[in-house]
């Protein structure tokens, strides 16, 4: 019985100031393709399900027809290429200690190599613009912006943002739009991270010292920020509904983080935010599923087989039917690794399709997801004596190769 390469992925498209633009590639210099070629002796899983026809690659594209050098991997499996809609593992090669800040470019480069070695050829970098400060501060987000344009062109995994906004810095909703405008962001992630129940009733927050120590502030000053964001609750949402409707005019996607109740999704739906990222519960994941929203779970909960705060399983929504997406959230092996975990219950198409078909259709990127003829060539090989990646390909570019995938590119 063929595995049907598919998920419950809405399109949010073509819905009002909620429409995603079709898929644009970023402008990038010339680059060079590997020469055509064909895998042969592999288990390729196509939209209709496993085959073992040859895969062929051509131009940067899944090819029709087998051409060019044969590559030719027995027993291996060959994936659609992993879409990655949110993950912020990426900081720690930016920041290995704190005040280790020196070049973010090579820290970038660095975390690319780990996104391919990992099947994923198309990332969205989870970049805070947050009270928090340090790399989660404006300062940060726009050195990391720069810093992400400028080497983008030197690497082949396709590298975009999420913007992760906090909701009560309405203050900066002009300076972020820009930021948006000028880095050509697409997606964009609304959070509330202020610790409200402990401010209305007068306590310090718990961990004040050591947040405050990682924003640059000394601990009173933070409190006093915090208290200060606390006492403006009320003007947020008149103001939020403005930004968000500004976002969604410019074809921005939009999204919540974590919603704790089915009248916090209900919130944010009427303010546009047709992604629900890691819903707190199964009623909400419930009630988004009937709406038609686009749900996103972490993919390490599915691997650890819980939620590491005492939240809904990612694996019970899934294999529910109600995930669209599964992200790398703060692990980049996970996505591969809860895919798989997940197979045996879902079926190998249904399972990958939540780290494939899934989120490239969640985020209009129309051009890949799958391995149909015609789609941008992102694939990922799987080795199957060390049943991880062993080759992984982007836009028609190789940008990960184990030694055994190495040694058969060049005898072929």
């Amino acid at each position: 019985m063929p595995f049907l390469l598919s998920a419950r992925a809405p399109d949010l498209r073509g819905k009002g100031a909620n429409a995603v633009a079709p898929f644009v590639a970023i402008p990038q210099k010339r680059r060079m393709m590997m020469p055509d070629l064909h895998i042969t002796g592999a288990q390729v899983l196509r939209p209709e399900g496993l085959c073992d026809a040859p895969l062929g690659i051509a131009a940067g594209q899944v090819a029709a027809e087998a051409s060019g050098r044969a590559l030719h991997l027995p027993g291996w499996q060959v994936l659609p290429g992993i879409v990655d809609v949110h993950g912020d593992g990426f900081e720690r090669h930016l920041a290995p200690r704190r005040g280790a800040m020196r070049d973010l470019g090579a820290g970038l480069m660095a975390a690319e190599a780990e996104l391919a070695a990992n099947g994923i050829t198309t990332a969205y970098l989870a970049q805070f613009y947050s009270w928090e400060g340090g790399m989660r501060g404006p300062e940060f987000a726009a050195a990391m912006l720069r810093a992400l344009d400028d080497m983008r062109p030197r690497v082949a995994t396709d590298l975009r943002v999420q913007l992760r906004v906090e909701i009560h810095l309405i203050d900066d909703y002009t300076a972020i739009e820009a930021l948006i405008a000028a880095h050509d962001i697409g997606y964009v992630v609304f959070n509330d991270h202020i610790p409200h129940d402990a401010l209305a009733r007068g306590k310090r927050p718990p961990r004040l010292t050591g947040q405050a120590l990682k924003s640059g502030r000394n601990p009173e000053a933070h409190l006093a920020l915090l208290q200060s964001l606390h006492d403006r609750r009320e003007e947020v949402p008149a103001a939020l509904n403005q930004f968000a409707a500004r976002l969604s005019s410019r074809n921005v996607l939009l999204g919540s983080h974590d919603d704790a109740t089915t009248a916090d999704r209900q919130t944010a739906r009427g303010q546009g935010l047709r992604v629900s990222e890691f819903p707190e519960t199964a009623e909400v994941a419930a009630e988004a599923t009937e709406a038609g929203d686009a749900i996103v779970m972490g993919a390490p909960n599915v691997v650890r087989g819980q939620s590491h705060a005492g939240k809904v399983s990612a694996g019970f929504i899934a294999r529910e039917g109600m995930c669209t997406a599964l992200a790398s959230d703060y692990h980049y092996p996970a996505p591969f690794q809860a895919a798989m975990a997940l197979a045996p219950d879902m079926g190998l198409g249904a399972a990958w399709a939540l780290v494939s078909s899934g989120p490239a259709a969640m985020l209009g990127l129309r051009d890949r997801g799958t391995l149909a003829s015609g789609a941008r060539a992102d694939l990922v090989a799987i080795n199957p004596e060390t049943r991880r990646p062993g080759l992984t390909v982007s836009g028609g570019r190789i940008t990960y190769a184990d030694h055994q995938a190495a040694a058969v590119l060049l005898t072929a």
